[in-house]
């Protein structure tokens, strides 16, 4: 039953995340609904937010493979939940990747007719990107070569496990209350991509990226669906690598550095001895 409960709770929490992400990128995209990167980036922040409220209690919401490999990597969770929880999530985002694609379809094949778009060409990059992630982020103008790409998204990633072990954990004091919490990941992640998302389109999440990226190949975009270096691990290492290495990294930084230093009963900060002294 414990598994099962877990089983649900990633692929409900990761359709979630991906439908509203994913949803807000389309109506971008074909009908220009969203007035700049803030609008798009904000959606995916609550998207994340509403997954974690709806599914922590099922799961601990981690609804990112990159996450679940950081909570193993610390010790925070057993190693024999992973694959359960991984393929949960994998399963979630193909599911809302088919959901987008029935809900767009009509109006992908009008976009697509009236921009003389050819679903497969290079030219459906445009269309495709509304699945999975693209580097250079399609029309953004950015130069971005594939170890630049890899970077990128390593350190999103990071920079989003660091903040969800900071604003989860115990240790630290200034973290908010555990019913806020899932805001401000949220707004993490809104953060990261306006950050990020003119660069890589910001996936931090392998199965958030590979699921709806595997439906957009199913459904005739083909090799067109695979960003910058086909045929040369551009997308894996990019995309599926990189936020496993980066999360893995955050949680080593935040289990042997920050959470020993947040747990340490030596000299408090300047902030908290002006506090004593009132």
């Amino acid at each position: 039953m414990k598994r099962a409960r877990g089983f649900v709770g990633e692929m409900l929490g990761t359709f979630i995340l991906t439908l509203f992400g994913c949803g807000a990128v389309a109506v971008s995209v074909l009908f220009n609904a969203h007035q700049g990167l803030m609008q798009v980036a904000l959606v995916w922040g609550v998207g994340v937010m509403l997954a974690i409220y709806v599914t922590r209690h099922l799961s601990c919401a981690h609804l990112n493979p990159a996450v679940s490999v950081a909570m193993v990597t610390s010790g925070r969770m057993n190693a024999r939940s992973l694959p359960a929880y991984v393929v949960a999530q994998f399963v979630g985002a193909i599911l809302a990747g088919f959901a987008i694609y029935l809900l767009f379809h009509p109006s992908i094949v009008a976009f697509e007719a009236a921009n003389e778009i050819v679903r497969g060409s290079p030219s459906s990059v445009t269309t495709a990107k509304m699945f999975g992630e693209f580097y250079p982020n399609p029309g953004s103008g950015a130069v971005v070569s594939m170890p630049l790409a890899m970077g990128i998204e390593a350190f999103a990633t990071f920079m989003l496990v660091l903040f969800v072990f900071a604003l989860t954990e115990g240790c630290n004091v200034g973290r908010p209350n555990d019913n806020s919490a899932p805001v401000f990941i949220g707004l993490t992640v809104t953060s990261l991509i306006c950050l990020t998302a003119p660069l890589t389109q910001t996936g931090m999440n392998p199965a958030r990226d590979f699921g709806p990226r595997l439906v957009s190949w199913m459904m005739g975009w083909g090799d067109a669906a695979f960003p910058g270096e086909v045929g040369k691990g551009g997308f894996f290492w990019v995309y599926m690598l990189m936020p496993i290495v980066g999360g893995i990294v955050a949680a080593l930084v935040f289990t042997h550095i920050v959470e020993p230093l947040m747990r340490s009963k030596t000299e408090p900060c300047e902030c908290e001895k002006k506090k004593q002294t009132k």
